[in-house]
């Protein structure tokens, strides 16, 4: 077991933004704990590329909505170094509906992920990573927008920043960051499907930078956050965006 090495937990890890963000933790130098919902092909995937890139990785499987799942996968990320020192909580699902004659089903479904989920994660990581740690959890920058039929999504993503900031407050004088990152549209499969290619053209103009947003660019985000330069930042939403408000 290493005493150097440090523990990155990357929920959500086995696509889009959590894969770029496992793999750049993994650069970083962290051990990373590639957690994942129901695809174990997508997560071995990412382990690989961690491991024939010289570094070290494992994948785990939960909910993160069940508190008996989360324990378990914190439990068994603390084996790979000791402790789990990061925690990037990136997993979410996202559903357009509107909230005249929505689907409440899938209201349900998108508050228990993304809300119930971030307040498991959040809270097992808070009676667990230590002094010098960090929480780090995505939200979005598309509460800012208020774009129809995005009135759920919305909900759920600013219930995760009000946990943020409390939680932060909680942690007082632990030497714990808490601290929330809101990516703008950024260039995934999910975000793809179902948009035609004027739709995309639209979306990526929103921003000054006139471009969609790239998994790596949130991961950077992440990596100077978790990353040494990120210690005196807390209680924060950091609005990765290339400019849209």
């Amino acid at each position: 077991m290493s005493q150097q090495q440090k523990t990155a937990l990357v929920t959500g890890a086995s696509g889009g933004i959590g894969r770029a963000i496992a793999l750049r933790l993994a650069a970083d130098g962290f051990a990373v704990a590639v957690h994942y919902a129901g695809n174990p092909a997508t997560a071995d995937k990412v382990v690989r590329e961690i491991e024939q890139a010289g570094g070290r990785a494992a994948a785990m499987q939960g909910d993160v909505a069940e508190p008996e799942d989360m324990r378990r996968v914190f439990e068994a990320a603390a084996q790979l170094t000791g402790a789990v020192d990061v925690v990037v909580h990136s997993a979410g699902i996202m559903s357009n509906l509107p909230i005249a004659g929505g689907d409440l089903a899938q209201f349900d479904r998108m508050i228990r992920t993304n809300l119930r989920g971030a307040f498991v994660v959040l809270g097992e990581a808070a009676q667990r990573v230590p002094a010098g740690g960090r929480i780090i959890a995505l939200s979005t920058s598309v509460i800012g927008k208020a774009f129809p039929t995005y009135g759920p999504y919305i909900a759920s993503k600013a219930g995760v920043e009000g946990l943020v900031h409390v939680l932060a407050n909680e942690l007082r004088g632990r030497n714990v960051a808490v601290n929330a990152i809101a990516p703008g549209p950024v260039g995934t499969e999910l975000f793809y499907q179902g948009k035609s290619e004027q739709q995309i053209a639209q979306i990526a103009n929103l921003a000054p930078m006139e471009r969609l947003g790239t998994p790596d660019d949130i991961a950077h985000a992440v990596a100077f956050l978790a990353g040494p330069d990120g210690a005196w930042v807390n209680a924060q939403v950091l609005r990765v965006n290339g400019g849209m408000v």
